[in-house]
C-alpha cells in the first residue's frame, strides 16, 4: 500500500475571500516555508525573508484594519491563517502571532494621531515587531515588573531589562510594558519604542530546545529616551492594556499548536501506510490505528475550541475563559500528539531525519509562553468559581 499524501485541512471559512486568503497561505507555506524549515531550524537561521514575504503579500496585519494597511479579517480567519504558517514551521508561525500581539496596544489603544504614524508601516510596511512583558525576576507575576519609565520634560526614560523577548534584537520595533508609578498593576504603563533607540541593546539569544530559528532573548534598556507620544493609552493603564493583548495573544498560541499537532498527524499517516511490518501496512493494526483517532479527534477537538473563542471575540462578546481554555487544551494536545507521532515512527521517530522529533520539541514550549499552562487553570477557575479567597 502506498503511503497517504496528507489532505488540506477541510475549514469552515465564512467567505470566499477568506478561502481564497487561506489557499494563498498554505501556497506560501508549503513552497516558500516548508522545504526550508528543517535545515534552516537546524542552522538556528531566522527567515527574514519570508516575513517580508508575508509582510508584502498582506498577511502581517491580518485582524487589524484596512485603514492602516491591515486586512480587515475576523480572528476566525486569522487564526487559520496562523495555524497553516505554523504547520510548515513554527519559528513563522509563532513569529506572525508575536508581531500581532505587538501591534495589539497601538492599533487598539492608540491614538488617532499614533496609529496614522506608525500603524501602516507595521502592519504592511515589512517591519518586524516584539512584545516587552515578561522579565527575569517577573514572568507569571507580570504585574511586579521592575522595569522603570521616569518622566523627563516631554520625555520618558526607560531603564531596565526585559527576558524572553522573542524577536529580541531584531525586531524594529517593541511593544514596552514599563513602571511608571507606584507597586502593583497600576503603575504600569506601555510603550512604543524603535528598535533602534540610543541605550537598547540585547543579549546574545538564548540556547533553546527548540524552535532554534526564532531568537528569544533578553532586551535592556540603559536610559533609553522616548517622547510622549510614544506612550500608549493613559500613565498607569498599561498593565489592562497587556492583559487585553494577552487574551488574543492567547488564541494565537492555541491556533499555533494545532498547526504543529496537525503536521506531526499527517507525518504519522503517511508513515503509517507506508510502513510495512509482517507483510502489510502498519496501519492495519488497531492499536496504531486507535492512537491515530485519538490523534485527530485531539485535533479536531483543539481546532473546534480556539475557532469558538475567535468568534466570541469577533461578536464583540467577553472571551477571556474561552482563550483560556483554548490555549491549555491545544497547547497540551500539540505535546501529546507530536509525542505519539514519535511512537507511530518508532526509532525512525528519535531521529532528526524525520520531523517529529523537532515537532516534539517545539511543542513544549507552546505550554508555557504567553501564559502557562498552570497559570490558564488560574484564569478559568477564577472565571467559574472567583478570585481565589488568600
Amino acid at each position: 500500500m502506498p503511503d497517504r499524501a496528507p489532505q488540506p485541512v477541510d475549514r469552515q471559512l465564512p467567505t470566499d475571500e477568506a478561502r481564497d486568503l487561506i489557499s494563498l497561505v498554505r501556497d506560501i507555506a508549503q513552497r516558500e516555508i516548508a522545504p526550508k524549515a528543517a535545515e534552516e531550524e537546524d542552522a538556528g537561521h531566522f527567515p527574514r525573508e519570508v516575513f517580508s514575504l508575508l509582510s508584502e503579500s498582506g498577511l502581517l496585519g491580518l485582524p487589524y484594519g484596512s485603514e492602516y494597511g491591515g486586512g480587515d479579517q475576523p480572528y476566525e480567519v486569522y487564526l487559520q491563517a496562523l495555524e497553516e504558517l505554523a504547520a510548515a514551521r513554527l519559528t513563522v508561525g509563532l513569529g506572525v502571532s508575536v508581531h500581532s500581539l505587538a501591534c495589539h496596544a497601538l492599533a487598539n489603544y492608540g491614538t488617532k494621531e499614533q496609529q496614522v504614524e506608525h500603524l501602516p508601516a507595521m502592519l504592511g510596511g515589512g517591519l518586524l515587531g516584539a512584545y516587552c512583558l515578561s522579565e527575569p525576576s517577573s514572568g507569571s507575576d507580570a504585574a511586579s515588573l521592575r522595569t522603570k519609565a521616569v518622566r523627563d520634560g516631554d520625555d520618558w526614560v526607560i531603564t531596565g531589562t526585559k527576558a524572553w523577548i522573542t524577536h529580541g534584537g531584531i525586531a524594529d520595533f517593541y511593544t514596552v510594558l514599563a513602571r511608571s508609578g507606584g507597586d502593583g498593576p497600576r503603575g504600569i504603563t506601555a510603550f512604543l519604542v524603535p528598535g533602534d533607540a540610543e541605550g537598547l541593546s540585547a543579549a546574545p539569544p538564548e540556547k533553546k530546545m527548540g524552535m532554534k530559528g526564532s531568537p528569544t532573548a533578553q532586551v535592556h534598556f540603559d536610559g533609553v529616551r522616548v517622547s510622549d507620544d510614544r506612550r500608549i493609552g493613559d500613565e498607569g493603564q498599561g498593565f489592562a492594556i497587556a492583559l487585553s493583548a494577552l487574551d488574543s495573544g492567547r488564541l494565537g498560541i492555541a491556533a499555533c499548536a494545532i498547526g504543529v499537532a496537525q503536521a506531526a498527524l499527517d507525518e504519522a499517516v503517511s508513515y503509517a501506510t507506508g510502513r510495512q511490518q509482517f507483510g502489510r501496512p502498519i496501519s492495519d493494526f488497531q492499536g496504531l490505528r486507535f492512537m491515530l483517532a485519538d490523534m485527530a479527534t485531539q485535533i479536531e477537538a483543539g481546532r473546534a475550541l480556539y475557532l469558538a473563542a475567535a468568534r466570541l471575540r469577533d461578536a464583540g462578546r467577553p472571551f477571556s475563559k474561552q482563550a483560556a481554555m483554548a490555549k491549555l487544551l491545544c497547547t497540551d494536545t500539540a505535546m501529546k500528539v507530536t509525542t505519539d507521532a514519535v511512537q507511530v515512527l518508532g526509532g525512525y521517530g528519535y531521529t532528526a531525519d524525520f520531523p517529529v522529533e523537532r515537532y516534539m520539541r517545539e511543542a513544549k514550549v507552546l505550554q508555557i509562553v504567553e501564559g502557562t499552562n498552570q497559570i490558564q487553570r488560574m484564569v478559568i477557575a477564577r472565571h467559574l468559581a472567583g478570585p481565589d479567597s488568600r
